[in-house]
């Protein structure tokens, strides 16, 4: 099994790429974002996914191991195929299929081609509580970093990506679970129209939790 390439590109299609390792071309597939970081004659280091079957051996190129995380957990679900796990990041980072995951956006996931309304829902409903615990599992050990006043919103890279998931933290700390607690103020940033701090984003949080709570107590 090849785990990873290193090598020059010589050649970058719209779907694939061709390294060169020693003279030897390996093709590539990989999304349009890892492709548009990638041009002809650049040395380049792929995370390699590699999937046999009885009538082909593809290769899958990832330049990040978050990115190869993704490609493995989405073709987990039924329907998400390597074509499809591939489009899906080539529409979507990482950080925007975490925070369309946690927070139910079924359209956000359709943005991706070949993924309609059924296959969005699916994919919502079998991982959600995976990338609770995945997004959440380092911050919720390490506790919430003192970043009150920090502002942001959602979709203004990692700064805003951090927030969520330090105000996340904070709710499991409170008892939560993590998809709950990601869910929330994944719900609550994309609603809010003004930039919040640490502190706003953990009320808007609990506010978004509030009605199961009083279901609860009922």
């Amino acid at each position: 099994m090849i785990a990873r390439l290193k090598g020059l590109v010589d050649a970058v299609g719209t779907d694939t790429a061709v390294i060169d390792v020693n003279g030897v071309g390996y093709l590539v597939h990989a999304s349009s974002r890892t492709l548009a970081q990638m041009g002809q004659g650049d040395a380049v280091a792929l995370f390699i996914e590699t999937h046999v079957r009885e009538d082909h051996i593809h290769l899958y190129g990832f330049l990040r191991a978050d990115e190869q995380d993704w490609f493995r957990l989405l073709t987990t679900v039924q329907g998400v195929g390597a074509k499809v796990a591939l489009a899906m990041l080539s529409a979507l980072t990482g950080d925007m299929l975490l925070q369309a995951i946690a927070a139910g956006d079924k359209a956000a996931i359709c943005r991706a081609p070949g993924v309609g309304p059924k296959l969005a829902q699916r994919i919502l409903h079998e991982l959600k509580d995976k990338v609770g615990a995945l997004a959440l599992g380092p911050v919720a050990a390490a506790g919430v970093k003192e970043t009150v006043g920090v502002a942001a919103k959602p979709d203004a890279g990692d700064a805003s990506q951090d927030l969520l998931r330090d105000a996340a933290s904070a709710l499991v700390n409170l008892g939560y679970t993590p998809s709950e607690a990601l869910g929330a103020v994944s719900r609550a940033a994309q609603a809010s129209e003004d930039v919040l701090t640490l502190e706003a984003l953990i009320r808007a949080g609990l506010a978004e939790l509030a009605p199961g709570d009083q279901r609860r107590g009922a």
